[in-house]
């Protein structure tokens, strides 16, 4: 197994950043970014309380290795631990609404995970999150045909401390290097995102991407969580929630806890069905802004 560092700590400096004004997006340009780049930024989404208390109860979580390396860690299942103000970041309101304006439907929400990247860190792989047969790794639960992760950055990411990496564009490649089962250890087209604490990263699952090593001398913490839209289940039954435990969670938190093996699919759909419609916003351009036409 690979265990080398992703970047030298030079090249990292050196390392294309991308420069987006994130603050100054509209919605429809937030959609653009993340449909046609793969990725958006929406910056300070957690206030200084909420994250003082997620890092607390993270904190608590044992964590285990990555089998690579010692210094990425991480732990699954987090709305299954005692862990309050963490949980309610699944209901976040300014992200259920604009991840309902982009999926226009409901929200199921697959995972909600802690990672932690401590210094040493030789950074992830470039890889996606997309496996459409299912993998050893993430099972059938990523064979979902559309889903994003919203990553939460408990500290600020900084050019040394693990930031963001992703090849825009490159869930759109048709062309066998876009394997999704592929991986990279670097790419010459990567870009570096960086951002203060308490933004989140929105990314397509299809979308190769990683973080850099951390250089630094402090931790990079995050909240992973990640949502569908509800007609895209995945392609085989997977273990679902426990009700018993769902009942538990927040009132605002549970309907996104709906059975992970909700899909909606006509299988038999006829070439020409009954009352077809002439109008559908959600896959015309004007959806990222009348300056896209």
């Amino acid at each position: 197994m690979d265990a080398s560092p992703t970047n030298t700590r030079e090249s990292q400096l050196l390392a294309h950043r991308a420069e987006t004004d994130w603050a100054g997006l509209t919605s429809e340009q937030r959609i653009r970014s993340i449909e046609l780049d793969g990725y958006v930024v929406i910056p300070d989404l957690l206030s200084p309380t909420q994250m003082d208390s997620i890092r607390a109860e993270l904190s608590r979580l044992p964590t285990t290795a990555v089998d690579y390396s010692e210094h990425q860690r991480g732990c699954s299942n987090v709305h299954w631990t005692d862990s309050p103000t963490a949980i309610r970041v699944i209901a976040l309101p300014a992200m259920i609404e604009f991840l309902s304006t982009l999926f226009g439907d409901e929200l199921i929400c697959t995972a909600c995970d802690f990672a932690l990247s401590r210094p040493g860190h030789p950074g992830i792989a470039i890889h996606t999150d997309a496996q459409p047969y299912g993998s050893k790794i993430f099972g059938l639960g990523a064979s979902s045909p559309c889903l994003v992760r919203v990553l939460y950055y408990l500290d600020d990411l900084t050019q040394e401390r693990s930031p963001f990496k992703v090849i825009p564009r490159s869930h759109l490649s048709l062309h066998s290097d876009g394997n999704p089962y592929r991986r990279y250890l670097s790419h010459e087209d990567e870009v570096m995102v960086t951002c203060r604490a308490g933004s989140a990263v929105i990314i397509n699952q299809k979308v190769f991407h990683a973080n850099y090593p951390n250089y630094s001398d402090s931790d990079r913490r995050l909240l992973a969580i990640a949502y569908r839209p509800a007609w895209a289940g995945p392609i085989g039954e997977v273990p679902d929630h426990d009700p018993e435990r769902v009942a538990t969670l927040p009132p605002e938190v549970r309907p996104f806890l709906r059975s992970l093996n909700t899909r909606a699919i006509n299988y038999d759909l006829p070439n020409r069905p009954d009352n077809m419609a002439r109008h559908a916003p959600g896959i015309s351009p004007q959806r990222w802004g009348s300056e896209s036409l």
